[in-house]
């Protein structure tokens, strides 16, 4: 990989990678540090990633880390630090956006990375599964009980909007 085509994936991928870490771990500056490391990890392996897949080690080396981020925090903030960070949907409508990120918090990590990897980055199911280490089955099943849980969560469309 030349500096040149470094910069093109970095141009390319940038975005969509700080969307994917940001809506997981709701912090701007981690979300940046998770960005940054990820391609630096990309630049220091250069040589053994292949060809037209820079796109998913990117995004595998970011799903590592938020786990690695996750369970730092989960170590030393404990449980009720995570859940009151969480919040919860109030009584007034606040917006479909805040409604959705609400109900996104409520599922556990791994569901939630699945879920933002399918419907929000539009991966499919072999690629997340590549990117998590999951089975294809694994991943449809998780994305599966996401959705029901979402839907309880949310409730029927129409009543949010």
């Amino acid at each position: 990989m030349t500096i040149s085509e470094y910069n093109g994936c970095v141009e390319r991928f940038s975005d969509a990678l700080y969307r994917f870490t940001l809506k997981s771990l709701r912090d701007s500056e981690e979300a940046r540090d998770i960005v940054q490391e990820s391609f630096l990890r990309l630049w220091e392996n250069r040589a053994a990633v292949i060809e037209g897949k820079e796109k998913s080690y990117l995004f595998t080396i970011a799903y590592r880390l938020l786990i690695d981020r996750v369970r730092l925090s989960k170590r030393y903030a404990g449980e009720q630090a995570l859940q009151y960070r969480a919040g919860g949907i109030g009584s007034e409508y606040s917006g479909l956006d805040e409604v959705l990120s609400a109900a996104l918090e409520t599922l556990n990590e791994t569901q939630r990375n699945l879920v933002l990897l399918r419907d929000y980055e539009g991966y499919s199911y072999r690629e997340i599964g590549q990117i998590t280490g999951l089975t294809e089955s694994q991943v449809k099943v998780y994305i599966f009980r996401a959705r029901g849980v979402l839907k309880q969560k949310i409730g029927v469309l129409e009543e949010v909007i």
